[in-house]
């Protein structure tokens, strides 16, 4: 398997690139090339799903959102006791 990942130029100005810095650029590629769900990438990434869906937007990613995520969130808010 080969995943590519598309770097943005603002990370070029940084003098740290960390661990959190690189697994949420592999949890960006991951999603954007449809490997893994929102639900999954964000877990990844170590953020909130709404924060990593900002994250998304903000890149101009769209974000492909089907059954599948939207059962992972629903479980997710039941785990939470939310629902």
């Amino acid at each position: 398997m080969q995943i590519t990942l598309n770097l943005p130029d603002s990370l070029s100005q940084t003098e740290t690139f960390n661990q959190s810095d690189w697994l949420r650029e592999i949890a960006i590629a991951l999603f954007q090339q449809k490997r893994i769900s929102l639900s999954r990438a964000s877990k990844i990434a170590e953020m909130e799903i709404m924060d990593f869906q900002k994250l998304l937007a903000n890149r101009g990613i769209c974000v492909h959102y089907d059954v599948e995520d939207l059962e992972q969130d629903v479980q997710h808010l039941r785990d939470r006791g939310w629902l």
